[in-house]
C-alpha cells in the first residue's frame, strides 16, 4: 500500500474541517497548510476510503453523499481518540488544563477559598471544579476516577490502598449550643454527662464529624437523643442556632454562623479531625496535583492556629459573639 494512501487521524481532521467550512482555502488558512496539502489530503484520504467522496468543480470540490455518510462516522472516531488520550494522560500523570477537586462542606469558608486561589497563583491556566460531599462520598469518587484530589478529614490518619495523603490540619471538637442558651455563660469545660437530657441534632453516617460525634458519646457512656440527621454542615448549623438542639462541631465552623455557641469539652471528651489531601498515588507527577498539594502543604504551615486551637482547645478565628460565650 502506499504511504499516502493509508488512513490517518490527521486527514479525517482536514476532512472534518472541509466538511465544516466547504472551501479548500478557509480550510487552509484554519490549518496553517497550504491550499495544495489540504487537497492532497482529501485525495488520498479518498484513496485509503477506496470510493470516491467529492465531485470536482474547477479549483474546488463539491462533497458527495459518500462523504455526508463518512462525516458522522469521521467525528466518533476522533471524539473517541481524544477521550481515549484524556483518560489515558490522567492515568499516567499527563498534565491536563482542568482539576475536579472534592471537598467536605465544613471547609468551604477558609480553607478550600485559599487553596484554590493559591493552586491558581501558581497555575493561572487550569480550570477548577469543585464538588462537595461527604469524606466516604468524596474518597469513593476519587478511586472510581470522578475527581482528581479530594480534600477530607478522618478521626485517624487516611489510609487507603492507591491514594497518597498530604497532611493540612487538625481541629478539635466542641459542644455546639445555641448562643442563649445556659451553656453561653458556662466558664468551664462541657462535661458531656450532664447533658444527657438534651436533644441534638447531628449529620448523617459518612461524614467525619457524624464518626466523631457517635465516638464521643461512647466515651460518656450514653447514647444521645438524636432530633434530626441532616445532610450538610450549613443546615446542621442553623438548627442548633433556632434552638432546635444542640451537637458537637469541629472548630472550623466557629464563624459560620454567630447564633452558635461553641465550648470546649472536658479533657477526657476531647478529640481531633485531622484534615488532609488526598489524591491517586498513580498521579503523584502530575504537575497540577503537585501544584495543589504545595498549595495544601502551604495553607497547613499559614494557618498553624488551627493546630494551636486543637492545643489550647479554643475555636480557631471565633466571630465575636460567639469568643464571648
Amino acid at each position: 500500500m502506499n504511504p499516502q494512501d493509508t488512513l490517518t487521524l490527521r486527514k479525517l481532521d482536514i476532512f472534518l474541517a472541509f466538511m465544516r467550512l466547504g472551501n479548500l482555502a478557509r480550510v487552509a488558512e484554519e490549518m496553517e497548510l497550504s491550499t495544495v496539502s489540504v487537497h492532497r489530503a482529501l485525495h488520498t484520504l479518498e484513496d485509503a476510503v477506496g470510493c470516491p467522496l467529492f465531485r470536482r468543480e474547477g479549483r474546488n470540490l463539491q462533497p458527495l453523499d459518500t462523504a455526508y455518510a463518512f462525516a458522522g462516522h469521521a467525528r466518533r472516531c476522533l471524539d473517541e481518540c481524544r477521550q481515549g488520550l484524556e483518560k489515558v494522560r490522567d492515568m499516567a500523570g499527563v498534565n491536563t488544563p482542568r482539576l475536579r477537586i472534592g471537598s467536605l462542606y465544613s471547609l468551604t469558608l477558609h480553607c478550600i477559598p485559599q487553596v484554590i486561589i493559591g493552586l491558581k497563583l501558581r497555575r493561572p491556566e487550569l480550570h477548577v471544579d469543585l464538588s462537595m460531599d461527604s469524606s466516604r462520598g468524596l474518597i469513593e469518587s476519587l478511586q472510581n476516577g470522578r475527581l482528581d484530589a479530594i480534600i477530607v478529614g478522618a478521626n485517624e490518619p487516611p489510609e487507603h490502598p492507591g491514594l497518597l495523603s498530604v497532611p493540612m490540619f487538625e481541629d478539635a471538637l466542641y459542644f455546639a449550643a445555641p448562643a442563649g442558651s445556659r451553656y453561653a455563660s458556662a466558664t468551664k469545660d462541657i462535661d458531656l454527662a450532664t447533658a444527657r437530657n438534651e436533644k441534638f441534632v447531628m449529620l448523617g453516617a459518612g461524614f467525619v464529624t457524624s464518626e466523631s460525634f457517635m465516638n464521643t458519646f461512647r466515651l460518656a457512656g450514653y447514647e444521645p437523643d438524636v432530633a434530626m440527621q441532616v445532610g450538610d454542615i450549613f443546615s446542621l448549623i442553623n438548627l442548633v442556632g433556632q434552638g432546635m438542639g444542640c451537637s458537637l462541631l469541629p472548630g472550623r465552623v466557629a464563624a459560620f454562623s454567630d447564633r452558635v455557641c461553641l465550648k470546649t469539652l472536658q479533657p477526657r471528651y476531647r478529640s481531633r479531625q485531622r484534615i488532609a489531601l488526598m489524591l491517586p498515588g498513580s498521579r503523584e507527577h502530575d504537575p497540577n496535583l503537585q501544584a495543589l498539594a504545595a498549595e495544601c502543604k502551604a495553607y497547613g504551615l499559614r494557618n498553624d492556629r488551627h493546630r494551636d486551637g486543637v492545643r489550647q482547645d479554643r475555636p480557631p478565628n471565633p466571630p465575636a459573639d460567639t469568643a464571648r460565650c
